[in-house]
């Protein structure tokens, strides 16, 4: 297969590890933002933030190259950031024919004022009417970049809705080490993958309340405190997964609780959450310590929290099932002070 990935961030670049290993010809090509990765790429080899090397059979393009890169594709991946979903369906516009699949990395929810949309939907609705008919899949899973780029073993869930091209990609795609699952759960899948960055920032701020408070005399931490809200995440996940239509058995496999542990291990969400934990407004921490970085937990709390409220208001939601959510969306949306609603927890489970 000839496969082009769009975007060559760390994700979209490690993604091009198992697919050349599975011998299928690459073109990475770069947004308009990353010129300079490109550039390091062709002369080196070696990806600067992933610090690995890409594949021979990997071939970097700059953005002005997309249409030749494209020419004879049988997959495009997207490697974009939530932000940039609209933008690539506007580039992909004039040059993705109608019968070549797309498969996203990219891992958000599209809020409109009134509804929640799963971004393989909301992309889709970018297309042209002539791409229509354009196959829109996405994969999801605990899969660390860094990991995926060292060759570790890694477990995903492809997700879409025609059952025959998901075996065919899924076979396509795995290697010894990347273990792809098919699923035609693509609305849980999405919800668990968007909501797991949200919530793994909202773990994140127990490191940095351990920071401010101190471990105790007798060493104690505060895994505790952590273990509650990962709990509270995953019981919101739920909620919302079977709010929008989705199968709670995203919510307790790798879309859900995988992603939300490996995600929970370190990363931008993490590191957000410990200075948003130690006091730290959230315009402050992102201007600050994490200027130029993609903080996806926070960027879909401002993605979806007015529709989240609106929904709330015309009775589409219930907020008693949302508290952390909430908490979140008031902390990063609005620099409110970081309180745990503790006794909202859990609601309807006693």
């Amino acid at each position: 297969m000839k496969i082009v990935v769009l975007g060559a961030g760390v994700m979209g670049t490690a993604f091009t590890m198992p697919i050349a290993d599975a011998g299928h010809t690459v073109h990475l090509v770069g947004t308009h933002l990353d010129g300079d990765i490109i550039e390091e790429i062709h002369e080196t080899r070696v990806h600067p933030r992933l610090k690995s090397r890409v594949p021979d059979a990997v071939t970097p393009f700059p953005i002005a190259g997309l249409g030749e890169a494209i020419q004879g594709a049988d997959l495009v991946v997207l490697g974009v950031n939530s932000h940039g979903v609209a933008w690539a369906a506007n580039v992909l516009a004039d040059v993705l024919p109608p019968d070549v699949p797309v498969i996203m990395l990219t891992k958000g929810l599209y809020g409109d004022g009134e509804s929640l949309h799963i971004l393989p939907a909301f992309f889709r609705s970018q297309l042209p009417a002539r791409s229509s008919a354009v196959a829109v899949m996405a994969i999801g899973g605990p899969c660390i970049a860094g990991e995926l780029a060292a060759r570790r073993h890694s477990c995903v869930v492809l997700g879409g809705s025609d059952v025959q091209k998901l075996n065919a990609l899924a076979a396509a795609l795995r290697t010894p080490y990347y273990h792809v699952w098919t699923s035609t759960d693509l609305v849980g899948l999405e919800v668990c993958v968007a909501l797991k960055n949200l919530y793994a920032l909202a773990v994140g701020l127990v490191i940095g309340l351990l920071e401010r408070d101190g471990i105790a005399g007798n060493g104690a931490q505060m895994h505790n405190l952590a273990a509650a809200i990962f709990a509270q995440g995953l019981y919101e996940t739920d909620y919302l997964v079977r709010h929008l239509g989705g199968d709670m058995r995203s919510v307790y496999t790798l879309p859900g609780a995988g992603d939300l542990y490996v995600t929970c291990q370190g990363g931008r969400n993490s590191r957000m959450g410990r200075l948003l934990g130690l006091g730290m407004p959230y315009a402050q921490a992102k201007a600050e310590h994490m200027p130029n970085e993609s903080v996806e937990g926070a960027m879909l709390a401002e993605a979806v929290g007015d529709t989240v409220h609106a929904m709330i208001r015309a009775g589409k939601l219930d907020a008693r099932k949302l508290p952390l959510m909430l908490a979140v969306i008031d902390i990063v949306c609005h620099g409110a002070p970081v309180e745990i609603p503790w006794d909202a927890f859990f609601h309807d489970t006693e």
